[in-house]
């Protein structure tokens, strides 16, 4: 494949512009979610058979057609779990967001949340560095790299927060942060691992010497590779939304609060 779809075909809209890299959708087969309603055989056989037809030097693969609010426009989720707009014939194409005026929502990112969605309980939490703050109610996991700023001022905010639990599991972007994984490895070695990730990350003070220790920040960096992540933070919250890139306070704990079920 010459072009990648998502960089030829269709804007990434879900990208963040705080957060280092790029961080991108769960690239699982799209399943309908309760908000939308499959459309007519005929009229998704039409759509899948013409688009795949169209984009086939992209290997462009469509997961699911469903219906929409605006009668004769259909919802189209393709490779990665991408949502686009078409006519009934595929004859054209819509690439952006589809907004609800009157409940001054969009409609289009709800649904990308919704296919995106991860099972906070499948995650190997004792793969994480884990924080308890306060009676450590709230629950958050995120993917992060010790190099990447924007996951530092993520960690400045958390730092204002009581009564949450932080899982925080290494994801070091080596491709623009060449050292990463070795700092990683290395916080990841100390005997209180908690306390060398905060002082790292909010006090820039990284423990001395060199990892001796079995890590698991390949392996974590591999799991948030499956996930789609290819930046940080990815943030998980316990009802399996995702969000890219940092926030501030006090957006963040509302974010937190609003996502726990």
């Amino acid at each position: 494949m010459k072009h990648k779809l998502r960089n030829t075909l269709i804007p990434l809209a879900v990208l963040a512009l705080m957060a280092c890299g790029q961080t991108t959708a769960n690239g699982s087969a799209a399943k309908p979610a309760s908000s939308a309603q499959a459309a007519g055989g005929d009229v998704a056989k039409t759509i899948t058979a013409e688009l795949e037809k169209a984009y086939a030097d992209q290997n462009l693969k469509v997961q699911s057609v469903n219906t929409t609010p605006l009668n004769g426009l259909y919802e189209v989720v393709v490779s990665g779990n991408e949502v686009i707009y078409t006519d009934a014939k595929a004859q054209y194409m819509i690439m952006g967001e589809l907004l609800d005026i009157k409940q001054r929502k969009s409609i289009t990112e709800e649904r990308k949340a919704e296919l995106n969605k991860v099972d906070f309980n499948t995650l190997p939490l004792d793969k994480a560095i884990k924080e308890v703050r306060g009676n450590g109610k709230l629950k958050v996991a995120v993917f992060s790299d010790p190099d990447c700023p924007f996951c530092k001022r993520l960690e400045h905010e958390f730092a204002k927060m009581t009564d949450i639990t932080i899982y925080n599991f290494m994801m070091p972007l080596v491709s623009i942060h060449p050292d990463a994984a070795r700092k990683a490895e290395l916080i990841w070695c100390q005997p209180n691992r908690t306390k060398a990730w905060t002082d790292w990350m909010r006090e820039g003070k990284m423990p001395a010497g060199s990892a001796q220790c079995d890590n698991p920040v390949a392996e974590t960096t591999s799991l948030g590779e499956q996930l789609g992540f290819q930046g940080t933070p990815a943030i998980i919250f316990p009802n399996g939304r995702i969000q890219s890139g940092y926030s501030p306070m006090p957006q963040l704990k509302e974010i937190i609060e609003k996502n726990q079920k």
